[in-house]
Formats: C-alpha cells, structure tokens, sequence
C-alpha cells in the first residue's frame, strides 16, 4: 500500500504541477484504517492557500447519497412507504402530467417515493430543449436569479413549482438524471416537520459527528472554503463563481433552498465517515443510522431493463446498475472507466467523488473544485485497480 500511496501522490502532484486542476485531497482506508491522506496543490491558488485535511468542498451531486440515506431513515421510522405517492407530501404532484411530443396527458399513475430514488419520476435537469427540460432549466434559472434576492425561493417553493411541469416520460417508463432528489428533500421536509437541513443534522451529521457539513458555510469556517475552477477559452483555469442548479457559491448565507441534489458542502473528513457507515451496512462504530437492510435494498434496487437501457447510454454508464441514487459496478469488463466489482459510488459536478468496496472493504475519497477534474480521478482508480487486480492473481498464484 505504501507503493500505491506513493503513485498516488505523483498521479496529484504532476496534475496540479501541469495546471490540469488546481488542488486535490485524496482518502484512502482500508478495513477500518486509513492507509494514507494526500492533499497537493491550493484551495486558492491566487493566494497560494494550500488544500488541507479541512478544506471544505462543494458537495454538488455527492449530496444525493445523502439525501437516499435520509429518505431511508424516514421510511425505517414508518414516516412513508418508499411506494407511496409523493402527492401524499406534495400537492402539486398529485395530477402529474406527461408531455407527449406536442400536448400534455395525465400520468398513468402517480410518482412514487421510490421513483425520485431510483430517477424514474420522468423529473428532469433540463439538459436538452424538450417542453419539459426547457421549463425545468428556467425554474433552475429563477431559483439562481432568487439567490439575488432578499426572499429566495425556498425548497417547497421550488417543489410546488417543479410540480406543474409536465414529466419528461410515464412514471416508471424510463430513466432520466434529473431533479428528484431535490424534490426528495422536500418529500422529507414535509414527512419530518421540520426543514431538510434540520433534519439532516438530526439524524446523519450529529450522529456521525459530521461537524462540518451542512447548506452553508458559517463565517468562522469561511476562510476553509475551497475556491472553485473552470477553464476559460484559452484552457486556463480560473475561478468561477456562478451559482449552478440553485447553490450559492459563496456558501456564505443559511440556505433557504436546502437542495437534495446538489446543496451540500463537506470535508473529506466528513464525508468519509458518511462512506464508512454506508460501508458498515448503516453503522458506524458504535452509532447506527440504518439497519443493514436498508442499505442493502439502497444498493439492490436496481432498474428493470428499459430503465437500465436509459441509464448505460447516459456518459458512459455501461456495467453499472443503478441504487438508490447511486451507481453500483456490476460488470467491470463492460465499463468505460476503471473499477472493481461491487464498488458503489457517486460524483459532484466540480469534481469530488467517494467510492465503496464492500468486498475488499475500501474507501475512496478524492475531493477538488474543478469542473472536468476527472481525469485525476480516472488515474487514481487506475491505480488502485492494477494494484488491487495484482494483489489478488498473487495470492491466487
């Protein structure tokens, strides 16, 4: 291990030393141990602040798996049935429509709760110029506009809105990456009587001592904050402080819009012991969030093939099977990207990613602020997965 520790760490620093990204932590633990921490290059890179084991990162879409956990815990307490409709929760879903090419039908049947875990709502980001995906993006785009303002959009707001868009297919019928589980969090803030973040702190970060995650980042901890990147015309990097999906790049104000999708910020510290618990099958040490049956359905929940046949041609995800707002690799000989068996995993869109093996009983964490970061992250499994794949025809030998 200290060999791969070590390629590790020049597959890091020869990224930040090209300017391919501005700075990276990196976790690794193996059977309850961690093996090595690395953090090479700048949370700030204009004021040469360097990236430490407390750097705080934008979550982005890592905060889905989050968001599953607490939705499991909810339905562990008998606070909704994972197959009950979110119309129970949400009125403006209780006549869900679906655009048919050029009008509107009423749905089949109603969304479920297990519909906006598995991404089968019909609920969609709006990254193409379909009727449905066209009002998606422009609520996205109020929700941004909003952070402007003195009385942002608030989580249920943007729910009851997201509600009268038409859906993009019939509940059920396919796959799309979209925005259930931002509609997820709020399912959640109405079942738990009190707002998601709340509930969140209650019930995942307090037990697990996640000190530093939540929707904003409070003034004392501001100067943690990582700055994040994005390559301008000329491929330099440079900051950028837009405010995608509805999240405040600043972190700077209590999120009113506390989004399940994307609204998290944490360290790699945290997060880890969010991985570990999950990789615990809901337990870590002594304190226990689910019950193991919970996060083995999480993980099993799988898509009929239809739903499948969406998931394999959205960038790439061929070998995969999807969980519970997660990927899960069943078949590493069909994927693109590197990987071992078993592995289950999420990413964010600036570049952080955690990674579950439940068979060699690992964590992964690699944390930066970079859109496109992920040829790192490519390089580090690569890493890990010719050394581990060694290791096993060893001992086999």
């Amino acid at each position: 291990m200290v060999e791969l520790a070590e390629e590790w760490r020049s597959i890091v620093k020869g990224a930040v030393q090209r300017g391919e990204v501005g700075g990276v932590s990196l976790l690794f633990i193996k059977d309850g141990k961690e093996i090595c921490w690395l953090g090479e290059g700048y949370a700030d890179r204009e004021n040469k602040r360097e990236i430490k084991r407390d750097t705080i990162f934008r979550l982005y879409s890592m905060t889905k798996p989050v968001t599953a956990v607490a939705a499991m815990i909810l339905a562990e307490d008998g606070a909704f049935d994972l197959k009950q409709p979110v119309g129970d929760f949400l009125p403006a879903f209780r006549d869900s429509q679906v655009w048919c090419g050029d009008h509107r039908e009423p749905a089949d049947r109603p969304i479920l709760i297990e519909d906006l875990l598995m991404m089968t709502s019909g609920l969609t980001y709006g990254d193409n110029d379909t009727v449905p995906e066209l009002a998606a993006r422009k609520l996205l785009s109020e929700v941004e506009e909003g952070l402007k303002d003195e009385r942002p959009m608030t989580t249920l707001e943007f729910a009851e809105r997201a509600g009268r868009i038409p859906l993009l297919f019939q509940p059920g019928a396919s796959w799309k990456y979209g925005i259930s589980a931002d509609i997820l969090g709020a399912v959640i803030e109405k079942a738990a009587h009190k707002t998601f973040g709340e509930f969140l702190e209650e019930r995942i970060f307090t037990p697990l001592g996640m000190k530093d995650t939540g929707f904003y980042v409070p003034e004392e901890k501001r100067d943690r904050l990582a700055k994040a990147y994005i390559r301008d015309e000329e491929n330099r990097l440079v900051q950028y402080e837009g405010s995608f999906l509805g999240i405040r790049n600043r972190m700077d104000r209590k999120a009113v819009y506390e989004s399940g999708g994307a609204g998290l910020v944490s360290t790699i510290e945290d997060y880890s012991v969010f991985a570990r618990m999950l990789l615990d099958r809901g337990s870590f040490g002594k304190t226990r969030i689910l019950n193991p049956e919970a996060v083995d359905r999480m993980l099993n929940a799988g898509l009929n093939d239809r739903q499948q046949a969406a998931f394999d041609g959205w960038f790439g995800q061929k070998g995969y099977r999807y969980g519970c707002l997660m990927r899960v690799l069943q078949d590493p000989a069909a994927a693109v990207s590197p990987g071992l068996k078993g592995e289950y995993c999420w990413d964010g869109w600036l570049g952080c990613s955690f990674f579950n093996y439940p068979r060699e009983n690992m964590t992964l964490l690699v944390m930066q602020q970079q859109l496109n970061g992920g040829d790192v992250v490519t390089g580090v499994k690569k890493a890990l997965v010719r050394r581990m794949e060694g290791r096993e025809r060893g001992q086999e030998g």
